[in-house]
């Protein structure tokens, strides 16, 4: 896997050969000399991301498509009246 690396100027010139350079590895997009952006192909943005579920996701499955056993826990919570003047 090769690195590239594009002023934002040259980016902003030649998107087509950072895109061509993003299948052979990650481009960075630097900005006044320090690296800014990174840009990666789809597959290596997938690859890196992974699939992993998010928290929304997690909480929206029914029970029975759970794919993980998750127990919480229980308070033991004595509560008393509230002195009210």
């Amino acid at each position: 896997m090769t690195l590239k690396t594009f002023s934002s100027r040259e980016f902003n010139q030649f998107v087509s050969d950072a895109k061509r350079a993003a299948n052979e590895g990650p481009v960075l997009i630097t900005d006044r000399g320090e690296p800014a952006y990174a840009l990666l192909s789809i597959k290596d943005y997938y690859k890196l991301a992974g699939n992993q579920l998010s928290l929304a996701d997690a909480l929206a499955q029914r029970d029975d498509d759970a794919d993980f056993d998750f127990d919480a826990p229980t308070l033991d919570v004595t509560f008393k009246a509230a002195d009210l003047p």
